[in-house]
């Protein structure tokens, strides 16, 4: 396995659309190799979500694995997940915002509106069909690995910037106030 470059807020392929993998090359060497190598760099970073054009690959493969947050303990952990050509479906109209990073937008932190509840469906990593619900972090780590698969990333999401802090700022001055106010 290998630690691959990150792509950074500026990169061209950050805001392309990802193609589609067919179905008949996902257990080739390639893209299980690319799979793997995605699992290893979001965890040498610490994040809980890639999607492949972080890692100069337009295609729609995304792999998330939600570790509690910040080592707080107020999130659950979840199995990795790997997605491959993934469509969501919105479950109820209900938004809930909350804090959100990314990989490709080191040390930034903002508050995001995302919708609560997600219908999934994609294929897995042995290109086998995968449906499923998702709500709450979970939700908002695929809604996010999701929107980079369509050349979008979470500032585009914010209603304002007001929230938008460098993350020493973020330690210092909003997290309490955010784990005071977080309901799970």
């Amino acid at each position: 396995m290998s630690i691959l470059k990150v792509a950074k807020l500026g990169n061209p392929i950050l805001r392309q659309i990802a193609k589609p993998v067919p179905a008949a090359t996902i257990r080739s060497h390639e893209i299980q190799r690319l799979i793997k190598d995605m699992v290893a760099t979001m965890r040498e970073y610490g994040g809980v979500g890639l999607a492949a054009p972080q890692v100069h690959e337009s295609l729609q493969i995304t792999v998330i694995e939600g570790m509690e947050d910040a080592g707080s303990g107020t999130r659950p952990p979840t199995q990795l997940q790997v997605l491959v050509n993934p469509a969501l479906s919105v479950v109820s109209d209900e938004l809930e915002e909350d804090w959100e990073g990314c990989l490709s937008i080191p040390d930034l932190r903002g508050r995001v509106p995302r919708y609560r509840e997600v219908q999934v469906r994609a294929l897995g990593a042995d290109g086998q069909q995968i449906e499923f619900r998702a709500a709450g972090f979970q939700a908002r780590v695929i809604q996010h690995e999701h929107d980079h698969l369509l050349g979008k990333v979470y500032l585009d999401r914010m209603g304002s910037f007001e929230s938008l802090t460098f993350l020493p700022e973020f330690s210092r001055y909003w997290q309490e106030r955010s784990d005071e106010t977080d309901e799970g």
